[in-house]
């Protein structure tokens, strides 16, 4: 009969044995141990790239990370930056604090023996939710394309773009605002400083994102403060032409301003009083003080990360000279549904050009509107082509008017089992996260597969061309040629609902 010491002896032996063959790598602020995956290569969870932004750090620039002692272990995500329950998020809204600023690196193959690309997701949410976790991260899809893959978290909702005077006397900038965006590029200056020893290579990083996080990718290329930080960039879903661009200075120190009379805060020491209070209560106070604005998606042209509007620099050719890849799904979002409230909106949005609109949504006089058989009824035609469609077009001919490379696509195909596409449905082809119950057709594998061939491909050249697929041209303000993701795989199109878009372009150029 075996003995109990024996058994303890050899599972004290066995976890040891593991401790020793787990990756240990030195980072900014000492040493991290990760995991070895079955793949055959590793994953580090939990890394912090910032001090935590709480107490007197609230609403300040990212600190340094402070040293710590030992191996950190990295193996669990951390917690979820504070954010309030918009139903999609219910997961990661018990769990989130405002401890929140680490990343997440996966490497395709432990120990290295070559430089990989580099691929740094920013998670959508409108800036007010989601999570460097919900980012294809355990799946390892992309990974396995011979990339290395970092997902990060920044701070949300008013404790990651509040603006206010006595905030910006306290910076160094002398400015307030965007620290969500300063998460970001603290989050980059970590991947410069340390990503070579996961196998990466910091001269080719490629930040990609969906929805708020394509929007900021955005912002980041009209920022002096990206240069040198990434080589290339994917937004899918989120333009900054579109949001109404960012708040101007003024209008975001009047939401603050909003607030603190909503909570009857002192007259004096009105920011030290607010870090009293709990990162719940300012988030939702936030949004009954100022009625859930959205404008700008929270940030602010605030002098420092945005020196002024990113529509403008984009339309006048001066965003970062990088290769972007952007796009947007066929249906995003529904948008009225009644013809007469479809009538309001383009009525109080196109003004005096409002007529040539209605009849292009065939809603002239008492006609109710069309269904297409691509892009829907005429209120998610309406809401997709306004918010999403049009602004990613416009972006796109700012940025190749300028000589940079450019590639323009969208998304027809649908996720298994639905009829249309929607916000966020090419992420499930582009990570591979498919539900359970999927049954995964040969064309949603085809597409799945050019997707992430293509995405890979440009993180890897700044062309997402590549062997087997077939051919996506440069858009140029002339032929305006996208890539179209359709029920027979990926094929070329031009002009992209143009006279939509013009007439939308035409009616942003009045405002």
């Amino acid at each position: 009969m075996v003995s109990k010491s024996f058994w303890l002896s050899l599972v004290l032996s066995s976890a040891f044995l593991s401790a020793q063959t787990a990756p240990v790598v030195p980072v900014t602020g000492g040493s991290i141990r990760g995991s070895i995956i079955s793949d055959g290569g590793a994953a580090f969870k939990g890394i912090p790239f910032a001090c935590p932004p709480i107490g007197d750090l609230r609403w300040r620039d990212p600190q340094p990370v402070a040293p710590w002692q030992g191996i950190r272990e990295a193996t669990r995500f951390s917690a979820p930056c504070t954010q309030l329950s918009e139903k999609w998020n219910d997961y990661f809204v018990p769990k989130s604090a405002e401890d929140c600023l680490y990343l997440n690196v996966a490497s395709p193959e432990w120990p290295p023996k070559a430089k990989y690309p580099v691929m740094v997701w920013i998670h959508g949410g409108s800036n007010t939710a989601g999570d460097g976790e919900d980012g294809g991260f355990d799946q390892r899809t992309i990974v396995h394309r011979g990339i290395v893959l970092v997902t990060i978290n920044y701070r949300l909702g008013a404790l990651g773009f509040l603006a206010h005077p006595e905030l910006s006397r306290e910076s160094p900038h002398h400015t307030s605002g965007n620290y969500g965006l300063l998460d970001q590029l603290a989050a980059l200056r970590w991947v410069q400083s340390n990503i070579d020893k996961f196998g990466g290579d910091p001269g080719n990083v490629t930040l990609f994102g969906e929805s708020a996080g394509a929007y900021d990718i955005g912002l980041l290329m009209t920022s002096p403060l990206s240069k040198s930080l990434f080589r290339r960039a994917i937004a899918e879903s989120g333009a900054v032409s579109g949001f109404h661009s960012s708040r101007t200075k003024e209008h975001a120190e009047d939401l603050a301003q909003k607030l603190f009379v909503h909570l009857n805060a002192p007259s004096t020491g009105v920011i030290q009083y607010f870090r009293t209070l709990s990162p719940e209560t300012i988030l939702r106070e936030m949004q009954i003080a100022t009625d859930g604005d959205r404008i700008g998606l929270e940030t602010s042209v605030d002098g420092w990360v945005l020196p002024e509007s990113p529509a403008k620099v984009f339309a006048e050719g001066r965003s970062l000279p990088v290769p972007l890849l952007i796009g947007s799904n066929t249906l995003e979002i529904q948008g009225p549904v009644e013809p007469a409230e479809i009538r309001a909106e383009i009525r109080a949005s196109y003004r005096d050009l409002a007529d040539r609109a209605l009849q292009l949504y065939h809603l002239s006089g008492d006609n109710l509107g069309t269904t297409d058989p691509i892009y829907g009824g005429p209120g998610i035609q309406w809401a997709t082509d306004t918010g999403f469609r049009c602004p990613a077009t416009e972006q796109s001919l700012g940025h190749s008017a300028a000589s940079h490379s450019t590639y323009l696509y969208e998304f027809e195909h649908a996720q298994p089992g639905k009829q249309y596409t929607s916000h966020g449905s090419e992420l499930n082809f582009l990570f591979g996260t498919w539900p359970s119950d999927a049954q995964l057709t040969p064309t949603d594998r085809k597409v799945s597969e050019q997707v992430q061939l293509y995405w890979t491909n440009f993180a890897r050249t700044g062309d997402p061309n590549g062997e087997g697929l077939p051919l996506w041209p440069k858009f140029t303000n002339i032929t305006q040629s996208y890539t179209a993701f359709t029920e027979a795989g990926a094929v070329t199109k031009s002009g992209m609902r143009r006279d939509f878009c013009d007439l939308w372009r035409e009616a942003q150029i009045k405002k």
